[in-house]
């Protein structure tokens, strides 16, 4: 998608340690418009696949989640990264270890919001190390439901994971695919 490239050069900054700062339209303040546009993308992309359910992990993939959910007219799943109060029965878990955060946490979804019958479409905001994409993934393996496929709006391409995640069978469509970045900020598109 042209235009997320073009944001990302315009509004992005390189952060020491492989690290792509996107907060400002992203991750912490939204551009609600241009995120509806990549949500429509998305749904572009996966017009056909006749998805049921949308798995995202919080917080960061939500809102793109969103977007897409509402173009495609289907819920969000959202795994917790930690369990509170108001998760109650079986729940699929699994570990998930946070290359940004440098910590693994267990990310949850209550059994009832994932079926067999279900087909469905992870969606987050990046995917660098692919730990978050495998987890998910092994959730909807557990739950007996169909992987659509996995649909990313920034992937960190010269990290490998989308390319190993496609060779490996799974479907996976990002929006812009980062080859190459550097501390100065140079950053280098897949084409």
């Amino acid at each position: 998608m042209q235009e997320l490239e073009i944001k990302i050069k315009k509004d992005g900054q390189v952060l020491p340690g492989d690290v792509l700062k996107v907060g400002s339209f992203l991750n912490q303040q939204l551009d609600v418009d241009f995120l509806m546009e990549m949500g429509a993308e998305i749904a572009r992309l996966f017009k056909g696949d006749d998805v049921t359910k949308i798995l995202t992990i919080e917080s960061s993939g939500i809102a793109i989640a969103v977007t897409a959910a509402a173009s495609m007219h289907v819920p969000v799943v959202f795994a917790k990264k930690h369990v509170s109060s108001n998760v109650s029965g079986e729940c699929y878990s699994v570990p998930i270890h946070s290359f940004t955060h440098g910590n693994t946490y267990n990310a949850t979804v209550s059994k009832e919001y994932l079926s067999p019958e279900d087909r469905v479409l992870i969606v987050d905001d990046f995917l660098a190390r692919g730990n978050a994409i495998r987890g998910l993934a092994g959730m909807v393996k557990d739950a007996g439901a169909s992987l659509v496929g996995c649909a990313i709006a920034v992937e960190k391409g010269f990290q490998g994971a989308g390319d190993a995640l496609r060779s490996e069978g799974i479907r996976v469509e990002s929006l812009a695919i980062i080859d190459r970045m550097t501390d100065d900020g140079d950053i280098e598109f897949r084409r």
